[in-house]
C-alpha cells in the first residue's frame, strides 16, 4: 500500500503571530504544544489535525511548507527513499506525536513520512 500526504506543516517565524493570522483568516483552531509547536485542528473532527505550525526558519526546511506521508511502516518508507534516489535531511526521530524523517526528492523537494505512535 502507498503513502498518502495527509498533514501539512508550515514554517513560521513567530507562533503566536501566525496562530492569530490563521485564526482570523480561516478559522482554524489549534493544540498547542507548550510554545514549541501548534497543531491545526481538523474542522469536521477536531479531535483530529491536518496540519501544523513549526515556528523554525523556512530556509532550514525548503521554501517553508513541509507535506508528510503517513506511514505504517516509517522505517521501511525509510529504506525505500534512500534506495530511489532521495536524500535524508531530518534522520528518523521520535517527536510527541510519533516517529519520522524528511528527506529531498531527486528534483529538491522537502517532504516528510511519519508513522504516528499506536
Amino acid at each position: 500500500m502507498g503513502n498518502a500526504i495527509d498533514y501539512v506543516e508550515l514554517a513560521v517565524d513567530d507562533l503566536e503571530q501566525a496562530k492569530a493570522f490563521y485564526a482570523k483568516a480561516l478559522g482554524w483552531v489549534f493544540n498547542d504544544y507548550g510554545g514549541e509547536y501548534a497543531g491545526i485542528k481538523d474542522p469536521a473532527k477536531p479531535d483530529v489535525e491536518f496540519g501544523g505550525l513549526n515556528p523554525i526558519a523556512a530556509g532550514a526546511r525548503g521554501d517553508g511548507v513541509l507535506a508528510l506521508a503517513r506511514a505504517e511502516d516509517v522505517d521501511g518508507a525509510r529504506v525505500s527513499v534512500a534506495e530511489a534516489g532521495g536524500r535524508i535531511v531530518v534522520e528518523l526521530h521520535e517527536y510527541p506525536g510519533g516517529r519520522r524523517f524528511t528527506f529531498a526528492d531527486p528534483f529538491g523537494n522537502i517532504l516528510g513520512v511519519y508513522q504516528p505512535a499506536e
